[in-house]
């Protein structure tokens, strides 16, 4: 949907005209589209058509109007108000709009591109040929908006040195607005310095009489001080005084972007005053725009520097070799008009004449494609007033005194913009297809310099044919003529020595995006310092980003270039690189398991290789690592997945970061990780890994209460366990599927499936074992076994020093020791704090969860409501984003019965509602029945018939399930006529949050 009326009004729906010919509607659709998303009153929009003197059938008239325009406008585009309509076109449907942001951005960013884009939206006056006097009002706002948006422009512009290319632009405006001093004033300036001097004094004149004769007025002092510059020669025309010499190569006319840069390369210029020489060092990665940066700014300045404006091309990353600096000087001084009888032969000579001769005037220098710092150290000027920009790949740190300025790539808006201006108008038709281009590009100016350029010769191509042409693997398109991405990247990595140069083809088998120096050291088999070496070399040259310290990168299509050099090495090569790496993150991920987990790790995957210790005494923080490394887990895994001599850490991997992921809620890797495991594995049929894998892929069905999914793929794995004989592994498949039948109030169920573990364990169970058994107990309300279980499993936690499972033991202690009358409320809720922070530090948001609802309830029966409702809140934030229903409900209808003690009957009401609702989601009839029951009791005053259906369905549900909460609800129904408020059954409503989880 577009809405234009910067011009004539129109409408188009998905690139169709839509036809609004009547009048008086075109009228009202402009005057909604000048007020966007306000109400417009009958009065306001009569008065618009009809003028001060409406019919009396007005307001019949535009409900017609209004009845034809949502004919052919979309569905609720003009809502009705009782106050009036109103219309609110969504983000960019409006010109107007986008017109009043963009301009917005541009004054922000001092950016003519900006600005450039905003004005190209005006098609002529706004909401021109609607004469209505309402809608002229508006529009005049608009127009002055334009012609304000001209001028900040037309400033930009001829302060780039663009005076020629404004002058027909201003011409227009001023016929339009004649009156506007600063407007005639930067026309004037256009005229002079395109050397059209008589025009720029005649245009003054203009000025002066049309001022005279509409306000009675004189020009102002500005436009006064301008005239009275140019009479005298004070003002510089665009075209100056030729300087004694002007040797800089032709300048690109579609700059883009660099705002920030060439205002950090201004500022620093302008700073260094003419005190000494200046000198600013442009580096960057092949292909970045370095040397158009360098014109571009040349030319920016290039009037402070009348003596001399010089270049030379240094070669440092060239099919020639570095030119030497005696080559440098005879090119420097020849362009000064030196005779060649003049320049000595030797070194030291050159560099004392060509001093001498800078030393005469205001130079301007260009070094572009410097090799080093020691090339350049004799050449760069050494007398006042004098400017040098240099450009290189490298790094130039020997260098002293300098302003560094490293690019990186365009951003993706300066890309498309790029892109635009070479290729044309299509480019903005097709804005997603344009963005796709740049991507594939990898927003590099020289990759969307040739993809543009390929656009623009090929005027029957759409924007979608160029991606189709790119593909996935762009670089080889990137060609055209003599100039490639590809060569350009070639000059860079053929000057390196050879063990960078092997470090970056290793790179290039590396699957993941981003990585740091113990990667690139597993990856070579290069001891870590010198690992950390290359790599320094490698970012000096641009060849490997650093993004933030110790973190690396390579850019896309430096990547695809690097894999390409990769796949010219022996395939063992490539795998013997790749196993390193792998083997490095196996024994990382292993190493965030405590020690009395990690022997259940290397029960499933087998003994570790061994890592180098220069690598394992680099991962100070294994947990750390692993936050690092996890959005490149399934980069890793993927790799393996493509080389059959790797195919075990496709489920080996998942396995050893297993209990961290699931711990700390990162559920959406553990699944990605485990379904991509189980497709190898499928079609490899090691049975004992497809167990492994079953087992860990239920943990996150059951962390979401898909309770059926996840006993599928539990009693899968019971089998495989089974049929291979591995009692260890079954006991736990076993262990794992007791939590799941207790968390699904299959609690008898449990107890026997966890005492049939206790025997074929001979009573040398864990705290898991114990854990299950604690957990069914106290659903049951058998708190004084429960109780027994949970301090064993205590005893049995503090060997293992888990700070997760101590907390949550520590936890349903306390919960029960306070349901029981052993402690004081206040007592049990120093106890939860303890537990929380235990929690909260293991970074274990389930648990989390659980010990906020905790307390939250001994808040509420401190009488502390306010606190209570605030812990309740955060419960249910953390249950949501942890996904966990069952958890959520239970969360919600511990938050209903606090609104209840705190009076707000309705707030409770929605709260056991949502309950219910997320209740049904889970597809568990526990807590589907406490919620039915929560919302029963709420409803006994107001909806007596109501809550006895929802009682009694849940008195079934709960006696089904031999849940203790039964009693508190056949209470209800036996006092139905009593309203009935307070915690009630929610005291008996907690499960284990941590206890519950899928073990080993």
């Amino acid at each position: 949907m577009r809405y234009r009326i910067l011009g004539p009004l129109s409408v188009t729906v998905d690139g169709q005209d839509v036809a609004i010919t009547a009048g008086r509607d075109r009228v009202v659709l402009a005057m909604l589209l000048l007020h966007p998303g306000r109400v417009l009153g009958v009065g306001v929009l009569a008065e618009a058509v009809w003028g001060a003197d409406p019919p009396a059938t007005a307001r019949g008239q535009l409900q017609t109007c209004v009845s034809r325009l949502r004919r052919s406008l979309p569905v609720d585009a003009i809502r009705s108000d009782p106050a009036g309509y109103s219309l609110a076109p969504g983000p960019g449907e409006l010109d107007a709009a986008e017109f009043t942001r963009m301009a917005a951005e541009a004054r922000a960013q001092n950016d003519p591109v900006l600005f450039r884009r905003a004005l190209d939206l005006w098609r002529g006056d706004a909401a021109a040929g609607i004469d209505a006097h309402g809608v002229r009002l508006i529009a005049s706002v608009l127009d002055q908006e334009h012609v304000a948006a001209v001028e900040d422009w037309a400033e930009l512009e001829l302060a780039a040195g663009r005076a020629r290319d404004l002058v027909g632009e201003l011409a227009a405006v001023i016929d339009r607005f004649p009156l506007r001093e600063r407007l005639s004033g930067q026309f004037m300036r256009a005229l002079y310095r395109s050397g059209r001097q008589a025009e720029a004094l005649a245009e003054y004149r203009r000025a002066r009489t049309a001022l005279r004769d509409e306000l009675g007025l004189d020009p102002g002092r500005e436009l006064q001080e301008l005239h009275t510059a140019m009479l005298t020669g004070g003002l510089r025309a665009a075209s100056p005084a030729p300087a004694a010499v002007r040797c800089l190569p032709r300048t690109v006319g579609d700059f883009t972007g660099r705002v920030e840069a060439v205002r950090r390369l201004v500022t620093a210029i302008d700073a260094a005053g003419t005190g000494g020489p200046v000198v600013a060092v442009i580096d960057g990665m092949a292909g970045s725009g370095k040397t158009t940066l360098a014109l571009h700014v040349a030319a920016l300045l290039g009037d402070r520097y009348p003596g001399a404006h010089l270049f030379v091309d240094l070669h440092g990353h060239d099919t020639e070799q570095p030119l030497e600096p005696a080559a440098a000087l005879l090119v420097l001084l020849r362009q000064l008009g030196v005779e060649s009888e003049r320049i000595p032969p030797g070194l030291v000579d050159r560099i004392g004449l060509w001093r001498t001769e800078l030393a005469k005037r205001r130079a301007l220098v260009l070094f572009d494609n410097a090799a080093s710092s020691a090339q350049l150290a004799d050449l760069l000027p050494t007398a006042p007033g004098s400017l040098a920009l240099v450009t290189g790949r490298r790094r130039l740190i020997g260098l002293d005194g300098v302003h560094p300025e490293s690019l990186s790539v365009l951003t993706p808006d300066e890309a498309v913009t790029l892109l635009a201006r070479i290729a044309g108008a299509r480019v903005w038709a097709e804005p997603e297809a344009g963005a796709e281009v740049v991507r594939r590009c990898g927003c590099l100016p020289l990759a969307i310099r040739i993809a543009g350029s390929r656009l623009a010769h090929r005027p029957r191509w759409r924007v979608a044919d160029l991606v189709r042409r790119l593909g996935e693997s762009a670089l080889p398109e990137l060609a055209a003529e003599d100039r490639s991405v590809a060569s350009a990247f070639a000059l860079s990595y053929e000057q390196l020595p050879e063990p960078a140069r092997r470090v970056f083809r290793l790179l290039g088998v590396n699957p993941a995006s981003e990585f740091d120096a113990i990667t690139a050291a597993a990856l070579t088999g290069l001891p870590l310092p010198e690992a950390q070496d290359q790599l320094d070399d490698l970012v000096d040259v641009h060849l490997v980003d650093e993004p933030e310290p110790g973190v690396y990168r390579l850019h896309d299509l430096l990547r695809e270039y690097a894999a390409a050099l990769a796949a010219e090495l022996p395939a063992a090569a490539r795998t013997e690189a790749l196993r390193g790496l792998l083997d490095q993150q196996l024994n990382a991920a292993a190493a965030t398991n405590l020690p009395s987990y990690r022997r259940f790790v290397e029960r499933d995957v087998g003994l570790l290789v061994p890592l180098r210790p220069d690598l394992l005494d680099a991962v100070t923080d294994p947990l750390a690592r692993l936050e690092q490394e996890r959005p490149r887990l399934a980069d890793y895994v993927d790799a393996a997945a493509a080389v059959p001599e790797l195919l075990e850490f496709t489920w080996k991997l998942p396995r050893a970061a297993w209990r961290q992921l699931f711990m700390r809620n990162y559920l959406d890797d553990v699944y990605r990780l485990n379904t991509r495991a189980l497709e190898v594995l499928e079609r490899t049929g090691d049975r004992a890994a497809i167990a492994t894998v079953l087992n860990y892929l239920a943990s996150v069905h059951y962390r979401h209460s898909e309770m059926e999914e996840s006993a599928r793929l539990l009693e899968r794995c019971i089998a495989l366990r089974r049929e291979l004989g591995d009692e260890l592994g079954l006991t736990t498949a076993k262990t794992n599927l007791a939590v799941l039948l207790s968390d699904s109030g299959r609690w008898q169920e449990s107890i026997d499936l966890v005492l049939e573990v206790r025997r074929a364990l001979a009573g040398d169970v864990g705290p898991d074992v114990l854990n299950a058994l604690a957990n069914n107990y106290q659903r049951l309300g058998h708190y004084r076994e429960a109780l027994r279980h949970h301090r064993l499993r205590l005893l049995a936690q503090l060997e293992v020093r888990d700070p997760t499972k101590i907390g949550d033991t520590l936890l349903n202690i306390a919960v029960i020791k306070h349901r029981t009358g052993m402690v004081s409320v206040a007592v049990a809720r120093r106890q939860v704090r303890v537990a929380l922070r235990l929690l909260q530090r293991a970074l274990n948001p389930h648990g989390e969860a659980e010990g906020h609802h905790e307390l939250a309830l001994l808040l509420a029966a401190e009488g502390r409501t306010a606190e209570a409702i605030a812990e309740h809140r955060r419960a249910i934030e953390i249950a949501q984003q942890v996904r966990n229903r069952e958890q959520e409900s239970r969360t919600r209808c511990g938050y209903g019965s606090t609104l209840l003690l705190a009076g707000d009957v309705a707030g409770a009401r929605a709260a056991f509602e949502h309950a219910l609702r997320v209740a049904h989601e889970s597809r568990m009839p526990h807590p589907i029945a406490v919620a039915q029951a929560r919302l029963g009791d709420s409803l006994i005053d107001d909806s007596p018939a109501e809550a006895r259906r929802l009682l009694e369905l849940a008195a079934a549900a709960l006696a089904a399930l031999d849940a203790p909460e039964l009693r508190d609800v056949e209470k209800s129904l036996a006092a139905l006529g009593a309203s009935r408020a307070g915690p009630g059954a929610e005291d008996h409503l907690r499960s284990s949050a941590v206890g519950g989880t899928m073990e080993r």
